[in-house]
Parts: C-alpha cells; structure tokens; sequence
C-alpha cells in the first residue's frame, strides 16, 4: 500500500528557478527508498515538500491517505521525519538531551513521556552516554546521529533523510547504515536522497531517479545496472556491476550490484572450477 503519492508536482522558487516540473512517485509502506539524481535534479526540494516544510503550488501529495496543504502540513510533520544534510541546521541546542527533546517538547507532552522518548531515541543512535555534551563538542558524524534522534522522538512514520552519507568517514558511514536499518526492521519507511550508488545497491529495496525536477524511472535496484537510465541521470554504476561487466566472458546476466551478489557468483565459479 502506498503510503506517499506524489502526483505531477510543480515548484518554482522566489526567483523563478523551477526546481520540481511535474514529479510524480510513490512509496510503499515499509520500504527502504534510495532517490537518486544529479545536482539540481530537485530531490531536496522533494523531501522539503514531503513534510510539509514547502507546499504543493501544482500538483498533489498524499501521506497516509491524507493530502498535504495548509491545513495539514503541522500534522503532516509529525508523521514525516525530515533530516538535514548538514547537523549544524538542526541540532543548536546546548546539550544533546535538550536537542532532542525539543520536538518533543514542541507537542506538549507530559515531562515523563518526553524523557522516555528522548532515552529510546539517544539509545537508537548510541548517543545516549552523550546526553549531557554540548553538541559543539561532538564530531560531525555524532551530530548527525544527533539529528536522526531529534527525529526520531518524534515517533514519525515515515524517516526522511537529505545526503545522509556526506561527509562521513568509512566507519561513520557503516555506523549511520547499521542505525537505518534497525530502524527498518521496526517498521519504520525510510527515505533517502543520496548520491552514493553503491550504498543505494546494498541498501534498498526501490530506486527513484529524478531529472530536472521529474521522475525518470522507478524500480528495483537493477535501475542501477540500466545503462541508458544510468547516463542521463548523470549516475556512475555501481563498483560491483562495473566490475563484472568488465568481464564479458563471464556472460552474466544480470549482472551483481551488490557486495553479497558478487561473493555467491565468485563462490559458484570456484566451486565449478574444482569439481
């Protein structure tokens, strides 16, 4: 069941830039979405409109059967959880503990009841022993952990993250993409606008590539293996598939994009070579 449908969005900013041109999606309920483009393709601005923070000009969004517009949008930012691309946007208070209680906070909850978010929230992350730090002391990758837990206090639907992966470190990286998928396995639909193919391939169940402010594909991640999908959205392949499709004599179709793939087509062609 769907639980986003976005249908033939338009969105011109102040000077007359035209960042979305009749997108159109869905995402399904439980998923694990990578959306992938160039630079300028509108994927921020998507995720920007999908709770709420802009609103539909032309065209439609629905999340979770309810359209989003003026009457709705408070509402629709309790169930759609928006990380920024850079911590500094979002985390500004003087200790984490406050950071993230603040959305909380925002709703009017009882004191208990926000405390208990806030705990779960820092624990989901492995912050929680950072409680008390101010998050100036933290490093870039802690911060982002940081703003994943303000958002998760929120207790959100739907967990939308903007260019996670930027800037982190390799073990950074592995850390954010163990945290995404607890979040996953508890049932959490979960969002991402990345660059990072690679991560897309080991990561998701579905792709959507965007373009100059539409869409142009959606599917399973072997998108990431079409090559005529792959050049206009201006997208490399994934290392793996590059790697075996350098290997014609192979005759592999489809070919691997992903880590595990490789390693079951690599333990097959041995098991061949010694029976």
């Amino acid at each position: 069941m769907a639980i986003i449908e976005v249908d033939d969005l338009y969105f011109s900013y102040k000077d007359g830039t035209e960042a979305l041109r009749g997108l159109s999606l869905y995402v399904e309920e439980g998923e694990r979405v990578a959306l992938l483009g160039p630079n300028g393709a509108g994927k921020s601005t998507l995720l920007l409109h999908l709770n709420g923070i802009n609103l539909p000009r032309k065209g439609r969004i629905v999340v979770q059967g309810r359209e989003v517009n003026s009457k709705t949008e408070r509402w629709v930012r309790s169930r759609v959880g928006l990380v920024f691309q850079d911590p500094d946007d979002q985390v500004f208070s003087s200790t984490v503990w406050e950071d993230v209680a603040f959305g909380p906070q925002n709703m009017g909850l009882e004191r208990r009841e926000i405390e208990d978010r806030v705990r779960e929230a820092l624990e989901a992350v492995g912050m929680l022993e950072y409680s008390h730090r101010p998050p100036y002391h933290l490093s870039y990758g802690q911060k982002k952990r940081v703003a994943i837990a303000g958002v998760l206090a929120m207790l959100p639907s739907i967990i939308v993250l903007d260019e996670p992966m930027a800037f982190l470190d390799p073990r950074g990286k592995d850390t954010l993409a163990e945290i995404l998928n607890r979040l996953h396995s508890r049932g959490q639909t979960i969002i991402i606008a990345t660059h990072d193919v690679d991560f897309a391939a080991e990561w998701a169940d579905r792709v959507i590539i965007v373009k100059d402010g539409a869409t142009l594909a959606q599917g399973g991640i072997e998108l990431l293996q079409d090559a005529g999908v792959m050049a206009q959205a201006q997208l490399r392949f994934p290392v793996v598939g590059k790697i075996f499709s350098s290997l014609p004599e192979l005759d592999l179709r489809p070919l691997p994009l992903t880590v595990g793939q490789a390693v079951d087509i690599i333990r097959k062609l041995i098991s061949q070579r010694h029976s």
